[in-house]
């Protein structure tokens, strides 16, 4: 394993504080503010470039592909994980089973919910295979959970959904850009770009594989999501694109701009090597936890959470230290600009 004492993605983060809360946002990096800049700088000037670039928008959603291993045409831009989810939830027949892990993040069970005609269950996380039957139209979860860091068994899910012929949504915000992603294996997979794919807001993900697509209400089809783009301005659009960018949403430029820069960077590092520094750090702080006398959630992934120990979060912040409380855990995430130093600062405070 690469040393923790240095960060990866060399000079290109440059934060202020210990910031060990990547599950709430992650940094964004500096060619990826330069980005951003440039593209506010061109539409205050009322350059030729100001309104944004397709080319660039493309290179994201290019960029996205490589990572989690599907084709260009299989994946589809937006804004939020809640509107990927909510066009999902709408394709639904009415009296749909969903199967949910209980207390999943809102963005992924609300969409089902509020439609009143759908039967939701929810299961411990634990259980979440076994539950899938013969009448699950749909299970959706995140494959690692935002309070606590609890990482599914995609193994198990993905094996119990295809006995039973029940299509899968794994919501990938809090592991994709540390975790590696095999979306193809997915019915659909979404994934918020604002935290560990070091993406501004405002730019999303959603993988729809070939044969679930057909099954997938356009709801939201606008003037980008023609097979041609530039003929549908005016009028109806004439024909849907074929691939997955049927369900796009026009692009936020600003944050496609600065997207295809961050995820170029995760290219440029690697999402093994990611993954390895990751979880050397967290292996580190839930290793420095016991030794304190705090037992923290059990679980390989970055994400590290301490049961009761939330309000501590408050004097980790008065020192110069960011994380959260989260579900009255205290909640740290580790990305690739962490560092051991960073990890035994954070242990110290708490040490008292």
């Amino acid at each position: 394993m690469e040393s923790l004492d240095q960060p990866l993605g060399g000079a290109e983060f440059a934060p202020t504080k210990t910031y060990l809360n990547t599950s709430a946002c992650g940094l964004l990096p500096r060619r990826t503010v330069e980005a951003v800049t440039l593209l506010a700088r061109e539409t205050a000037e009322g350059r030729p470039d100001g309104a944004g670039s397709f080319s660039v928008v493309a290179e994201a959603r290019a960029a996205y592909a490589r990572l989690v291993g599907v084709g260009t045409d299989r994946v589809a831009l937006g804004t939020s994980v809640g509107v990927h989810c909510g066009m999902i939830a709408q394709s639904m027949p009415a009296g749909a089973e969903i199967l949910f892990p209980e207390g999943d993040f809102s963005s992924v069970l609300t969409p089902f919910t509020i439609r009143g005609d759908l039967k939701t269950r929810f299961v411990p996380l634990d259980r979440l295979a076994e539950s899938i039957g013969p009448g699950t139209a749909l299970v959706a979860f995140s494959s690692v959970q935002s309070a606590d860091g609890r990482t599914a068994d995609l193994a198990a899910i993905r094996a119990a959904a295809a006995a039973h012929g029940t299509r899968t949504l794994l919501d990938a915000t809090q592991s994709a850009g540390w975790l590696p992603l095999r979306a193809g294996e997915w019915d659909y997979t979404v994934a918020g770009g604002y935290k560990y794919l070091l993406c501004p807001r405002g730019a999303s993900f959603l993988t729809v594989t070939e044969e679930a697509q057909d099954s997938l209400l356009p709801i939201h089809a606008n003037w980008v999501t023609g097979e041609e783009l530039w003929v549908n301005s005016y009028g109806p659009v004439r024909e849907l694109a074929r691939s997955a960018r049927r369900f796009d949403e026009p692009p936020v430029f600003h944050a496609y701009h600065g997207a295809a820069s961050s995820l170029a960077l995760l290219e440029e590092v690697g999402i093994e090597r990611i993954e390895a520094h990751d979880k050397g750090l967290a292996a580190r702080f839930r290793a420095g936890l016991r030794t304190l006398g705090h037992e923290p959630v059990a679980d390989d992934s970055t994400v590290v959470a301490v049961p009761g120990l939330g309000h501590r979060a408050d004097a980790l912040r008065a020192a110069g230290i960011l994380l959260s409380d989260r579900a009255g855990n205290l909640r740290a995430s580790f990305h690739l600009y962490n560092t051991a130093a960073e990890v035994d600062r954070a242990l110290d405070v708490l040490a008292g």
